[in-house]
């Protein structure tokens, strides 16, 4: 299976290091994010879901813990709106040219407003889609951020 996707030549452009996790993806899985950090054998705090979301009809992306829940009165105040809701499905992959289940925060098609839980960031390295279902990146918060133009915000539910 080629690893190569526009996730993974971003990072390699911004010549970032980063190790590639391959693992099965199981369609129709109702928690993405909890089954890859099962698959691979990671903590699922330190293996973060990439959701496409809308402030004040914009759009945006915020990167999470992969047990964590969104939060969106907290994406809105992150990105400075009033309102936040999640992206349709069929808008996240047109906009991002990654299917759902294997959007990145990385080499997205449209470069939108990037935000990561800043909680989820004080560990040595953090996991992160590589832009296709059953492709995992493993790098730096520090890497991510850069190579992203994300932010750290707190961006989760509370409890």
């Amino acid at each position: 299976m080629s690893t190569a996707t526009q996730a993974t030549r971003a990072l390699e452009a911004a010549k970032v290091g980063f190790e590639r996790i391959e693992y099965e993806y199981v369609a129709g899985q109702d928690k993405i994010g909890l089954h890859a950090a099962a698959a691979i054998g990671a903590d699922p705090a330190e293996v973060l879901k990439t959701l496409m979301v809308e402030v004040d009809g914009k759009p945006a992306c915020a990167v999470i813990p992969s047990d964590c829940t969104l939060s969106m009165k907290k994406v809105a105040v992150a990105f400075g709106a009033k309102t936040a809701a999640m992206m349709p499905p069929d808008k996240a992959e047109r906009l991002t040219g990654f299917h759902t289940g294997g959007i990145s925060p990385f080499g997205q098609k449209k470069r939108v407003p990037v935000a990561f839980e800043a909680t989820a960031l004080g560990v040595e390295r953090i996991v992160v889609n590589g832009g296709k279902r059953g492709l995992m990146v493993r790098l730096a918060p520090a890497d991510a951020l850069a190579v992203s133009g994300g932010v750290a915000k707190g961006l989760v539910a509370e409890g």
